[in-house]
């Protein structure tokens, strides 16, 4: 890349003046600034009371994320789940009605209605049929794009997009290359934000909501060049993340060997819920899995899907996606849930 991060930021946000929040000025004292309530919250939780506003330089998030990582803490946004860091990376670097973002199919969802909100136009590239980037249709369009979004292990097909494309895509294009690693802690240690050191139009996605368990409290992350960091935390909502969910993240961060012993028990439920599957007559094909979930593809996925709906047993269909048909994505479960999921498939078949 030879254009700079800084060069494909909208020349407006290059210009504006963000919003000054109080708490930016002062955290502490008698605090008559904001026009908080003084006498306190009607409720307070672990002692905590919640009248007063949240830190918005997200200073002791940042620097735990920045610890996970080995990274300075400049390197580091976080964000309301990493659907906000994909719609305000959008709104960094596309002016709506004329900007387009590149997104790698099948994916995530919402890389392509963030885009659509946003007004910003949408190019496709097929993955290949072993569901890896094909670099000579995305380098053939990457130039019409100021962002290009990869999912890796990709959502729904479960795998790690080769590392060696990802760089290829940052070094021969002048887009913006986002890699979102939702579910990066289940692929064994397989991350390129190592890369983004040397890269600068890479940004790293990270959420708590997968390997972490913290889906309810909506936090993500993101790893990026320190000028990305500055853009991000010049156009976001003064205080987007809250107290609480701040206080949650911090103490899980702290208990990061529960979360990779979780993760073990994960990928042998991975194993054997993936030989179960295989051993059933309407099931045509489960593919490997880097992630907490199996794209398997059934021989009637939407019957397979409603009659196990019926029996209270919910699997995603994905057969509308590119290259997907008659595709269901399975979350593992604990031992018991699936356990009830091989044997309800087992029941019917009989």
């Amino acid at each position: 890349m030879k254009t700079s991060p800084e060069q494909l930021v909208r020349a407006n946000i290059r210009d504006l003046t963000p919003y000054r929040s109080a708490r930016q000025d002062h955290a502490a004292g008698i605090l008559l600034d904001a026009n908080e309530n003084s006498f306190g919250s009607v409720v307070s939780i672990n002692g905590v009371s919640l009248n007063r506003y949240p830190d918005p330089n997200q200073i002791r998030l940042r620097k735990a994320f920045a610890a996970l990582n080995g990274v300075g803490e400049d390197w580091i946004f976080a964000g309301v789940g990493s659907d906000e860091i994909i719609d305000l990376l959008i709104r960094l670097f596309c002016t709506p009605a004329k900007d387009s973002v590149l997104i790698i199919e099948p994916t995530y969802g919402m890389y392509g209605v963030s885009a659509a909100i946003n007004e910003v136009g949408l190019m496709s590239s097929l993955l290949t049929r072993d569901f890896q980037i094909d670099l000579q249709d995305v380098l053939s369009k990457a130039s019409k794009a100021k962002i290009i979004f990869c999912c890796s292990p990709n959502n729904p097909t479960a795998n790690l997009l080769r590392a060696a494309d990802i760089r290829t895509l940052c070094e021969q294009t002048e887009a913006m290359v986002v890699v979102d690693e939702a579910y990066i802690d289940f692929a064994g240690g397989s991350s390129v934000a190592a890369f983004s050191r040397d890269t600068r139009n890479l940004i790293v996605l990270r959420t708590l909501s997968k390997a972490w368990g913290l889906a309810a409290i909506r936090l993500g992350y993101c790893i990026a060049d320190p000028a990305v960091i500055t853009y991000l935390m010049k156009i976001k909502p003064p205080y987007n993340i809250n107290t609480l969910t701040s206080n949650a993240a911090l103490k899980a961060l702290a208990l990061e060997s529960e979360m990779r012993e979780t993760v073990r028990k994960i990928l042998r439920e991975r194993d054997r819920l993936a030989a179960g599957l295989k051993a059933i007559s309407s099931v045509v094909s489960v593919y490997d899995s880097d992630a907490n979930f199996l794209l398997v593809r059934c021989r009637n996925a939407r019957g397979l899907r409603d009659r196990l709906a019926a029996k209270g047993i919910i699997l995603r269909d994905r057969s509308a996606d590119p290259l997907l048909d008659n595709c269901l994505r399975v979350t593992v479960g604990t031992p018991q849930q699936n356990d009830a999921l091989l044997t309800a498939i087992t029941e019917m078949e009989s």
